[in-house]
């Protein structure tokens, strides 16, 4: 595609995204490219992948940068710009080996060439950037077990860990971990965030904060297709930053987006049945993609209270068994969302589950709520907080747990100070979630080490269990992946019987796409490839 094709291109797309028609002229010219847009409610702050810590920095940093290694759709690691690599025994030395045709993004910064192949200084310099203070990356603490690293020759990459970590791989497919060019970054400083130059499948053609964002086809990417073609398919990724989700629904269907992957309670039952079924009008019209997502909804238990509610296990078992999770998945989410059946570990994340986890028993709750009366001679109140958010979910399960005599008062406070307060154990009992930073059970199980107190680490709980701690150690050193799931299973089965937290349900990956887009899919992390997309 030359300039004036692409500049052109462009223009049509900035129309596009801007008025809500268009010529049948512009409609015409628009449909000989390949395009695919979508909306971001929430807005780009960065493209720097040093700040790469949110989904809505995440998606456009993962199509412009690589890293060594990269994640599939079924989470397996696999080559990225690292052709292979080596583990050595001890499990702390990984040998990284490069491709040899890996170049950044054309550019002014990199002399007459425009361009230039990536070798394995430019990781060296990308790494040691990432701990730079100066930077303030919040992505440094991937590198937190990492002794040192350093480049043995430009194709030869060597990563030394302090103490063997299993997950280490996983670390490392995030986008913190792409590579930069020190031309560009040192030129830019903190303007790098909006001029980013990196390697990957597309490259930043306009950005124009809360307005717009453009991303063109890297036409000399290094990857290709199973049939040998090159990658990727699409010549543009448009992006449109509309805050309100009706706004963002009624793009989808006028067709001036391609795909949206929320279930907003403004047009939920608009598109689902209660069972998550597309209704027959759109069945049709668009395709519905669910999957597991490394998601856990839960209610967490400040173990260090004064309250003796939150000391009594009686309370929080019948809390826990005493409201319907199928029925509320089904009212309150359209049937998008796993019941939490299966302890604190989501679908999806090891295969060697719990068996005996306890079910809907409100029978049971009551007699347990009856035992705690009899043993306290006070029935039982507990203030919950909730983010605006989640006001539903608390609600329901606030009704739910009235029938077996537990009051439950609703304190609703700013997402920001409800994760400041859960941080200094100055709430009993809170709704909070857990996302996957990594595809590894243990990025989970790490909120319950005793190490990881809060406010110096993840453990809003206090939650301490000295079987618990010696089974996440030994799960740090075990390489063997059948073995460590294991491991990990006991450790949840520990969490359901003490009950530091209550599992609400495992939320879901869920795309709506048009009937002409192709490959296009959620992964268990929320990450789009958009490499591999494709349109009609």
């Amino acid at each position: 595609m030359n300039s004036f094709n692409l500049n052109f291109i462009l223009v049509i797309i900035f129309q596009l995204i801007l008025y809500s028609g268009c010529t049948d002229k512009i409609q015409k010219n628009i449909e000989n490219y390949k395009i695919v847009r979508y909306n971001e409610s929430k807005n780009v702050t960065s493209l720097d992948p040093a700040f790469a810590r949110n989904p809505q920095n995440i998606w456009p940093i993962q199509q412009i940068f690589n890293s060594l290694v990269q994640m599939d759709d079924s989470l397996n690691i696999k080559p990225e710009i690292a052709s292979k690599w080596n583990i050595s025994k001890d499990g702390l030395t990984y040998t990284f080996f490069l491709r040899n045709d890996v170049f950044f993004h054309e550019s002014d910064l990199f002399g007459k060439e425009k361009t230039r192949k990536v070798i394995a200084s430019d990781f060296e310099y990308s790494f040691k950037r990432l701990r730079t203070e100066k930077v303030g990356s919040p992505g440094g603490w991937v590198l937190n077990n990492v002794n040192y690293f350093k480049a043995l020759s430009d194709s030869i990459f060597m990563i030394q860990l302090n103490n063997k970590f299993p997950a280490f791989l996983s670390l490392l497919s995030m986008r913190y971990c792409s590579v930069v060019p020190h031309e560009v970054v040192d030129f830019y400083g903190e303007k790098f965030r909006e001029n980013p130059i990196g390697t990957g499948p597309f490259k930043l053609k306009r950005w124009i904060e809360n307005e717009k964002l453009v991303l063109v086809k890297n036409k000399n990417y290094f990857e290709f297709d199973k049939k040998g073609n090159r990658l990727p398919y699409l010549d543009a990724i448009a992006v449109t930053f509309f805050t309100d989700p009706q706004s963002e629904f009624m793009l989808f269907d006028k067709n001036k987006i391609d795909f949206i992957t929320s279930l907003d309670n403004s047009y939920k039952d608009e598109l689902l049945t209660i069972n998550g079924d597309l209704k027959n009008k759109y069945i049709n019209k668009i395709i519905l993609q669910k999957g597991p997502m490394l998601n856990t909804e839960y209610l967490g238990f400040y173990l260090n209270s004064d309250s003796d509610e939150i000391s009594s296990k009686k309370i929080r078992e019948a809390i826990n068994i005493g409201f319907n999770r199928n029925q509320m998945i089904s009212y309150l989410k359209n049937g998008i969302g796993i019941p939490a059946y299966q302890g604190f570990l989501p679908v999806g994340i090891i295969n060697d589950y719990i068996d005996n986890i306890e079910l809907y028993n409100p029978e049971k709750a009551k007699i347990l709520v009856d035992q705690y009366i009899e043993e306290t001679n006070s029935e039982p109140k507990i203030f919950l907080s909730t983010d605006p958010n989640y006001v539903d979910i608390c609600e329901f399960i606030q009704n739910e747990l009235k029938k077996i005599g537990i009051n439950i008062i609703i304190n609703v406070v700013p997402t920001s100070a409800l994760k400041e307060a859960r941080s200094n154990g100055k709430v009993d009992f809170f709704r909070s979630s857990w996302i996957a930073d990594y595809p590894d059970a243990e990025n989970f199980l790490s909120l319950f080490h005793t190490k990881n107190f809060a406010p110096f680490g993840p453990n809003y709980t206090h939650f301490s269990n000295k079987k618990f701690d010696s089974l996440y150690n030994q799960s740090l050193l075990e390489i063997d992946k059948q073995k460590r799931e294991k491991i990990y299973s006991k450790m949840n089965k520990i969490l359901t019987d003490n009950l530091p937290v209550i599992p609400i349900y495992y939320d879901q990956a869920i795309c709506f796409l048009k009937n002409d887009v192709k490959n296009l899919k959620l992964s268990p992390i929320n990450t789009i490839d958009f490499k591999y997309v494709d349109k009609k």
